[in-house]
């Protein structure tokens, strides 16, 4: 099975789930560099990223733009819905997707792919229903290990971070 399409939660999974709103209404959210990389060498690879989230925010565009993740769905009350025409849309069978979620709302997606991922700090019920659970809590670095874990299991490792090392590719954190 080769991964050609990872699909990420970001509260709780690229975040660590806080949402900080100032006194001006703005939604502050943190990310980690770690998973960024990650997914610069993903992509790298060949692999295509979609964010589904249920909230809406500024914060997750601007960080969606600098990794250029290939598909951004926020305000999703159904994420199966939106996973299924993502599907049908890149002509992909569920067997070439990898999610990582870390919460109820992620289970119809998690449940419908062929490799899931949850971090070590997800809800107990999801947890019982991924195929791995990550070392790394959600925001910190989560992503980046589940990504390393693909890529270790389906090519040189080595190889690959020397060839995107020496053709500078994308080097976004």
């Amino acid at each position: 099975m080769k991964i050609k399409l990872i699909i990420l939660d970001v509260d709780g999974v690229l975040t660590d789930g806080k949402i900080t709103i100032g006194s001006d209404g703005i939604e502050m959210k943190s990310f980690h560099v770690k998973d960024g990389m990650g997914i610069s060498l993903a992509k790298y690879y060949g692999i295509k990223f979609a964010m589904i989230t249920g909230r809406r925010s500024e914060a997750v565009l601007n960080r969606a733009r600098e990794l250029k993740i290939d598909y951004v769905y926020q305000g999703v009350s159904d994420k199966k819905a939106v996973f299924d025409k993502l599907l049908i849309d890149l002509n992909l069978d569920y067997c070439h997707v990898c999610t990582i979620g870390d919460d109820l709302n992620d289970l119809p997606v998690i449940q419908h792919s062929a490799l899931s991922f949850a971090p070590h700090d997800a809800v107990e019920f999801v947890k019982k229903n991924v195929t791995y659970i990550t070392n790394a809590k959600g925001g910190e670095g989560a992503v980046r290990e589940m990504i390393d874990f693909i890529l270790k299991s389906e090519t040189d490792y080595d190889l690959l971070v020397k060839n995107y090392l020496d053709v500078k590719y994308e080097l976004t954190q």
